[in-house]
């Protein structure tokens, strides 16, 4: 059955890249409006301001809503704050947030304490439309709101508040709105971070947040598919239509965390909506800002890095080398690959950085009967995590928990049951796939194996994504954690004096509080 997908005969988008199912949406349906007397007008967004004219041109174009009146302000209330890092994690910080309605003179207000919002920055608003035909969310406008913030001081908890005309969250009556967030520390200093990938809404991905909540994270990374507008997932033949409502659902379910905890997101292959812009990411564009230091704002918009304590993150956009699912392969050009090989030179020669983690969406290795593993990303990558020893990586795609042995030109290097200590300086690499994190479950082709539930099963059955599409079978010995059931990572980082053991303490932890898997990375301090 030819089922479309935003839009887009499924057949047809099976066979096009993102950049080819944008220009048919735009095709098709700016032209149904100007038929119908509405015709859509074209926007960009063009280093986070929204454009429109001769200088958007070579951004990445969305629409814009049809001018509507605004609701009485007081009425309004601001929901789905979701907080970003800056480039500088010490003294950036980025707050966005969502309003049902437009409104006049929106803005953030922040201080050190809850009675001291003296200060008050204006916010950028990012309109998002989505025409009727356009998937099954009809005629939907919605309006994302950034202020960012610099100049901070490192180390200290802030109180902000966002508001626009007629409602001032410094009012006595709207203190409960306010929110807090905590700057990263000018030194080496011990915290958690957490992680996972495939959340969308539900049950289990509400029950993660909390969970996560309460892990206490100075940062949380979310590997890849993060809300599920477009179920199809770039080409599969299930979907039910691209819904942009999802996102409102998705932000508000969220926000208990990212409202106070750095919700830092990696692309994946839902996270490309072909209405938008040729690459798929122009809605995401609207609805985050991320650090803005990676090879290319325009084409890969996920892609950067950042620095807390003695911890390197980056992140990097799998869909510019999937195999699998090619509709924006080879997007980049290779700067991608050179950037990240740029990166990890660069954060191994500095004496301020013990630990490099790198997270994004397509799984290295993975043994699930749904995708398995990316042979993009064994091709493209894997050979760089392990010329500069990256200390952990982390992946999502596959709904499932799995780890692997130390692994190095794709062997098992080193053996690392749960409990035991990975020294990437001369082991070789660990990946863990977090996929669990709220959509439905997939399988494993062996029995699971994880703490208090160990399994010694060597030889596993999988297969790896290939450039023609095909599945290659491999028989592999890497697979030592697998759990079939919600979850998330949890990430303790401990940093020591120099020439002793700095560590990442890592655990899985399943919906139920239940600890699935722990090991350890250990790296000789600068």
């Amino acid at each position: 059955m030819d089922v479309p997908r935003m839009g887009v005969p499924e057949k047809l988008a099976a066979r096009m890249s993102m950049a080819e199912q944008h220009e048919y949406l735009r095709a098709r349906f700016s032209r149904r409006a100007m038929i119908s007397g509405g015709a859509v007008t074209l926007g960009a967004v063009v280093g986070g301001a929204y454009v429109t004219g001769a200088t958007a041109q070579a951004a990445p174009a969305r629409s814009a809503a049809p001018a509507a009146p605004k609701a009485d302000g007081a009425l309004v209330a601001p929901f789905g704050r979701h907080l970003a890092y800056g480039n500088d994690p010490r003294t950036e910080m980025t707050v966005s947030w969502q309003v049902p309605t437009a409104v006049d003179e929106p803005f953030i207000r922040i201080g050190a304490s809850p009675w001291e919002l003296s200060r008050k920055i204006p916010a950028e608003v990012r309109t998002l439309h989505t025409p009727a035909g356009v998937g099954a969310s009809g005629d939907h406008t919605q309006y994302y709101l950034h202020a960012r913030l610099t100049h901070l001081r490192p180390g200290r908890t802030y109180y902000y508040g966002v508001g626009h005309r007629g409602f001032d969250p410094a009012a006595r009556h709207l203190l409960g709105t306010l929110g807090t967030f905590t700057t990263a520390p000018a030194h080496k200093a011990p915290f958690t971070f957490t992680a996972f990938g495939d959340q969308g809404v539900g049950y289990h991905g509400l029950a993660n947040d909390a969970l996560i909540l309460g892990q206490n994270p100075a940062f949380h990374l979310h590997a890849g598919d993060i809300a599920y507008a477009d179920p199809a997932g770039a080409g599969k033949t299930s979907d039910g239509g691209f819904d942009s409502r999802v996102w409102d659902q998705f932000l508000y379910q969220t926000e208990s965390v990212a409202k106070q905890v750095p919700w830092m997101v990696s692309y994946g292959n839902h996270d490309m909506e072909a209405w938008y812009s040729p690459n798929g990411y122009g809605g995401e564009q609207a609805r985050w800002t991320l650090p803005d230091n990676g090879p290319d704002r325009t084409n890969l918009p996920g892609v950067y890095s950042f620095v807390h304590g003695n911890t390197a993150v980056i992140s990097l956009d799998a869909n510019d080398v999937s195999f699998e699912i090619p509709a924006n392969l080879g997007i980049s050009g290779g700067t991608q690959t050179k950037w990240l090989e740029a990166q990890l030179k660069k954060y191994r020669a500095s004496k301020d950085i013990d630990f490099v983690v790198v997270f994004f969406h397509h799984c290295a290795y993975c043994t699930s009967t749904s995708h398995a593993s990316e042979g993009g990303v064994r091709k493209e990558w894997v050979p760089l995590f392990e010329k500069y020893t990256v200390d952990l990586v982390i992946n999502g795609h596959n709904h499932v928990y799995e780890r692997t042995d130390v692994i190095k030109g794709n062997r098992v290097a080193k053996t690392l049951p749960i409990g035991g200590t990975a020294y990437p300086e001369t082991d070789g690499v660990v990946y863990v796939t977090a996929g669990a994190a709220g959509k439905s479950l997939y399988g494993f082709s062996a029995e699971q194996s994880y703490e208090g539930h160990e399994k010694d099963i060597e030889s596993v059955p999988s297969f790896v994504c290939l450039a023609d599409g095909a599945q290659q079978k491999e028989t592999v010995a890497w697979s030592r954690v697998r759990y079939l059931d919600y979850s998330f990572l949890r990430v303790d980082v401990t940093p020591a004096p120099k020439g002793r053991w700095a560590t990442l303490t890592v655990r899985g932890i399943a919906e139920t509080g239940e600890q699935v898997d722990h090991f350890t990375v250990a790296r000789r301090a600068k």
